[in-house]
């Protein structure tokens, strides 16, 4: 097993994002590393509470010896943060001061070689999974899904303008055996991309993106999500949002927007009829991104962007 290692993206500024207080109520439903819990832990001091949520098992290990000062205060859920409405449910909280998604990918999961979710490791099964319990992996994707499936993914979820070669090529090549290791897909989408379109950044990017989206469902209810996760805030709580794609990020961007819009009525009527109330306040009109700093000595942070509302 690899070492654990994992670093926040933008840590500072989701946490400033939740206005973090004692006693507080937190949710952070991608608990990953544990990095931003801790820090909602620590400025919550000395009684406030934090519910977490993972897929990983052993990021949730991990997770769990990183928070142990604060025993006592917090719990950690090994299950999808998307079934939101039945883990409040199960808690029985009333309403949470703050609520955190970080959408990323953890650090640990992209740096271990055997989860084959990095295009730069080669030799690894096609895998791709953040629960391992999960069925559906990335060579299942690629060697099952059939031409027409694949070129949507990749062209939805990796925005590729080259998916319809990929696609194309993924299944000339399986009908000759299929393909199992990370090697093998990158050696067919390299060949699938005229050189004179291979400058910005790995080739492989956009295809490995689009079939770790499809393996975890990442964009799958989001935005219902996100509707009931505003809804669940008491007056005054914060909601933070960080987004790695643009995909994520228009969909969390449309679910702000739709919770903010007040009356919607046609403008012609004397009084309104339709009921719909401003639910929330926007704070970022424009999505907050890293520091130059920050993205010297993380790269993973030059796509996030942050979004942040607060319940009114």
């Amino acid at each position: 097993m690899a070492e654990f290692k994992h670093v926040s993206v933008m840590l500072d500024e989701c946490i400033d994002a939740l206005n973090v207080k004692d006693g507080g109520i937190y949710f952070d439903g991608t608990l990953g590393g544990g990095g931003h819990s801790y820090q909602i832990l620590k400025k919550s001091a000395p009684n406030g509470r934090l519910y977490a949520t993972d897929l990983d098992d052993y990021a949730i290990g991990r997770a769990t010896d990183r928070l142990k000062e604060f025993d006592g205060r917090f719990s950690l859920i090994k299950d999808n943060f998307k079934n939101f409405e039945n883990i409040k449910e199960n808690l029985g909280v009333d309403g949470f001061d703050g609520i955190l998604l970080d959408l990323g990918v953890s650090s640990f999961q992209l740096d271990d070689r055997q989860r084959g979710f990095s295009y730069m490791a080669s030799d690894v099964k096609l895998d791709m999974r953040m629960d391992r319990e999960n069925p559906l992996t990335a060579e299942r994707v690629v060697n099952e899904y059939d031409e027409r499936e694949l070129k949507r993914i990749l062209s939805e979820y990796g925005e590729e303008r080259f998916a319809s070669t990929i696609a194309k090529n993924i299944v000339d090549r399986r009908k000759v055996k299929p393909i199992e290791t990370t090697g093998e897909l990158i050696e067919i989408i390299v060949k699938s991309i005229p050189k004179k379109f291979q400058h910005d950044g790995h080739p492989a990017k956009r295809t490995f993106q689009a079939i770790r989206i499809e393996v975890n469902g990442e964009l799958d209810g989001l935005y219902h999500t996100v509707m009931c996760m505003a809804r669940a805030l008491k007056k005054g709580g914060r909601i933070a949002i960080l987004t790695f794609h643009s995909l994520e990020d228009r969909i969390v961007k449309r679910a702000f927007k739709e919770l903010e819009c007040d009356c919607i009525c046609d403008k012609s009527l004397p009084v309104c009829v339709c009921g719909k109330r401003k639910e929330i306040e926007i704070i970022t009109r424009h999505p907050i991104t890293a520091s130059e700093e920050e993205f010297n000595f993380n790269s993973r942070a030059k796509s996030a962007k942050l979004r942040i509302a607060e319940k009114i």
